[in-house]
């Protein structure tokens, strides 16, 4: 188990403190033996980055214990709410954690998905700003399929699509969540629906263990070839970041040491580079996946990474990747 004194073996001075940071991608929960609350979460954005905002996204934490199995989902929002209305207060420092959240319905409802949506925006009128459905699905035992066990080819699915259809009705974004070899049929579900607000999440999960297993550069051409098709989807946004996962293979969590801001430029910096050069950054943003990925590297260190990363670009560049794309796409100055 990760431990704060692993990830404090590792200091670094922060680089450009002052630049204003919205962190778009961070779940909550109190699992046993594995809490990330406020107080959790308020240390990592504390740690020497200006993080002013942050939006939550769902984990499957807090659902309703009873009810319609469909509606289960809302106890989430309720929960991710209460949070961030303590944030709200200003009694816990100037970041606002979970200006804005990304919760979970069932897709698969179709047309019924519409009263599971009207529940989450009555829960949090003013946060809440679309759901994620996971749709990470792998043949190979290896690879755990999404936590809310997905079948194969369920972007491609009638229903799946019909409760889409309401989404983006509604003017509610989607979060998607995928396994690199799925990008085609990400592209598909993208340019069914031109007029979405579509968010693409770690990369589209560029994989690193079983079958892929030391492939690191064949893997990184495939999802190369396979991402460029996005380019021309000006609706489709980026998360730059959650690629430091066990799934990725990078095995960052086995050594005695975390990794360095350097270590992870090295290894990671291909992934973001041809992002923002081939889609630009008004349609990429910087995240965190926290605390996922606090079981490799520490908030500091993985935001000096990013800056790292992007210290040949302009003031405005910067200010897009790390702040302006991900309010903008969440609207969280409304």
């Amino acid at each position: 188990m990760i431990t704060q004194d692993w990830l404090a073996q590792v200091q670094e001075e922060t680089i450009d403190p002052q630049l204003p940071i919205c962190d778009p991608h961070h779940h909550l929960w109190d699992h046993p033996g594995s809490r990330y609350l406020l107080d959790e979460i308020l240390e990592d954005t504390g740690s020497g980055h200006n993080v002013v905002s942050t939006v939550f996204v769902e984990c499957a934490s807090m659902y309703r214990g009873d009810g319609p199995v469909e509606l289960r989902p809302v106890g989430e929002t309720e929960f991710v709410q209460g949070i961030a209305a303590m944030s709200a207060s200003g009694r816990y420092g100037h970041c606002r954690v979970a200006r804005g959240m990304v919760s979970h319905a069932d897709l698969t409802l179709g047309k019924d998905v519409r009263p599971v949506l009207e529940a989450h925006v009555a829960a949090s009128p003013n946060r809440f700003r679309g759901i994620r459905h996971a749709t990470g699905w792998h043949a190979s035992d290896d690879i755990r399929n999404s936590h809310s066990n997905p079948p194969r080819g369920l972007m491609l699915d009638d229903r799946f699509q019909e409760g889409f259809a309401v989404l983006a009705d509604m003017g509610l974004c989607f979060d998607g969540w995928c396994y690199h070899e799925q990008l085609d049929e990400f592209a598909a579900l993208a340019r069914s629906f031109p007029n979405a607000r579509i968010v693409l999440d770690h990369f589209g999960g560029p994989l690193g263990i079983g079958p892929y297993a030391g492939r690191q550069d064949d893997v990184f051409r495939d999802w190369r070839d396979r991402i460029s098709q996005l380019a021309d989807l000006p609706h489709v946004h980026f998360k730059l970041g959650g690629i430091n996962m066990k799934i990725n293979g990078f095995d960052w969590h086995k050594r005695a040491t975390p990794p360095g801001s350097d270590e992870l430029v090295d290894s990671t910096a291909r992934y973001y580079e041809h992002c923002i050069d081939t889609f630009g950054v008004d349609r990429c943003m910087f995240e965190s996946n926290f605390p996922v990925d606090r079981e490799s590297c520490s908030y500091n260190v993985l935001w000096n990474a990013f800056k790292k990363m992007t210290r040949s670009r302009s003031q405005q560049d910067k200010a897009a990747l790390f702040h302006d794309t991900a309010t903008r796409f969440y609207r969280l100055e409304e």
